[in-house]
């Protein structure tokens, strides 16, 4: 079945606990869906094996371990992931533009490397706890210059500063968008959330899709009515 250019635009969140009920999803999902987030749950629980599994099925993968550390732990993790041939892989850019830089260096061509700014989970209480006086948007965009001078293919950001940031780099960054909810879903708890159709409309390149699909008693069937409401 051909892939519509639409569907290649939405990720699926693999947030689940064990190998086999990844690879049910993905098995589910495979026919309309071509791109899957591998996140700290299921990767720390399963390891490269699971990312092997999903990638030897044709689909692609975005490893999101949003990397930490000192320039070269982080270089080292990156080559590994180059090595594992994953699609997309995320690092915090509050590690500083040495750390940016070293990531950016050695990431294999094929790996675009996307730079996570605020987590949607934040607030501005979060930020003075740890010490920035920055407001929210602020501390977003100052991070994102930083990543996007330091080397950074793409940007992680809420729905809500899709607009911000197109205007400010243009087309020169990919904007990968959580915190997507279909119409009629729960927000669950993602404070700054958007439909699909908006998070496009705004100039998301791709939509990072969870709980609406994963946890839907027919995961096919929630994926159909997501991508019916974007064609």
């Amino acid at each position: 079945m051909g892939m519509t250019k639409t569907a290649d635009k939405i990720i699926v969140a693999l947030d689940v606990a064990t190998k086999e009920k990844a690879l049910e999803l993905v098995e589910k999902l495979r026919s309309q869906i071509s791109f899957f987030k591998i996140g700290l749950q299921l990767y720390i629980a399963e390891g490269p094996e699971i990312v092997r599994a999903v990638l030897s099925d044709g689909a692609k993968v975005w490893l999101d371990l949003k990397l930490h550390d000192i320039p070269n732990t982080v270089a080292r993790a990156v080559e590994s992931a180059s090595h594992l041939s994953v699609h997309m892989l995320t690092i915090h850019l509050s590690g500083g533009s040495e750390m940016i830089r070293a990531a950016a260096a050695a990431g294999a061509n094929n790996v675009l490397l996307l730079g996570v700014t605020v987590l949607t989970s934040a607030t501005e209480q979060t930020l003075r706890e740890i010490g920035i006086s920055n407001a929210v948007d602020g501390q977003v965009l100052q991070l994102a210059r930083l990543g996007v001078e330091a080397g950074v293919g793409g940007l992680v950001a809420s729905p809500h500063e899709i607009r911000m940031l197109r205007r400010e780099f243009g087309d020169k960054i990919k904007i990968v968008v959580p915190g997507i909810r279909p119409s009629g879903s729960a927000a669950d708890d993602q404070k700054r959330v958007m439909t699909p159709r908006e998070a496009l409309d705004q100039g998301a390149d791709y939509l990072v899709i969870g709980r609406p699909i994963t946890a839907h008693p027919q995961p096919s069937e929630a994926t159909l009515k997501i991508l019916k409401e974007l064609s």
